[in-house]
């Protein structure tokens, strides 16, 4: 991170006030992750920018990175757009690559050095958004029962809803008997017809 600028963490939700924002005055406020609906009072006073795992206008909306996996996509890019009334609607400053391969938490791993990377260039050249453009396509946030991989058809779909699903905070993939459930994290494919992983066995 660019060692001249004046910078204060705020990672605790009751932190992230109107109140204490007007204290710091801050010029720009950069949130990479955050699942809480900013209050408009915030983000019209201040220049607040989010940083969206879709190629906005594609993919607004919520769980981005399992609705892209689940959609059959390898990559995507990080939207960093100001934030406005409507969701993921706002002006992009830029855009970066990003590569799903991997697990959940791996993704997110990555994305964060991408993110920081994007602040930096954002601060440095000191961008001005431009307005959305092309076709639009939403995401519904994705549910806690549609991690379940019962009805899938191939090894591959299997193996996409384990790693997407598998970052701490998120319920992991599953299908259930009438006695018991079964969680699955840490897959790996192996061929067409096999994937290892590691299977948590839960007496309902």
């Amino acid at each position: 991170m660019i060692a001249e600028a004046d910078w204060v963490l705020i990672d605790e939700k009751k932190n992230f006030s109107y109140e204490e924002l007007e204290k710091l005055q801050p010029e720009k406020i950069f949130i990479p992750h955050w699942s809480y609906i900013i209050p408009p009072q915030i983000f019209k006073k201040f220049e607040c920018i989010v940083f969206h795992m879709t190629d906005l206008p594609y993919g607004r909306g919520g769980s981005p990175l399992q609705n892209l996996i689940a959609k059959g996509h390898s990559e995507t890019k990080i939207s960093a757009i100001r934030v406005e009334k409507g969701l993921d609607t706002g002006p992009v400053y830029l855009k970066a690559p990003l590569s799903l391969m991997g697990t959940a938490q791996e993704i997110f791993l990555r994305s964060t050095d991408v993110i920081e990377k994007m602040i930096e260039e954002i601060i440095i050249h000191d961008l001005n958004p431009v307005p959305q453009s092309g076709e639009i396509t939403e995401f519904i946030r994705r549910k806690p029962e549609q991690g379940n991989i019962e009805r899938l058809d191939t090894v591959e779909q299997v193996f996409d809803y384990i790693r997407m699903l598998d970052c701490e905070g998120y319920p992991p993939a599953f299908f259930e008997t009438k006695e018991f459930r079964f969680e699955f994290t840490r897959a790996s494919l192996k061929s067409e017809k096999e994937i290892l992983a590691d299977v948590r066995i839960i007496k309902k």
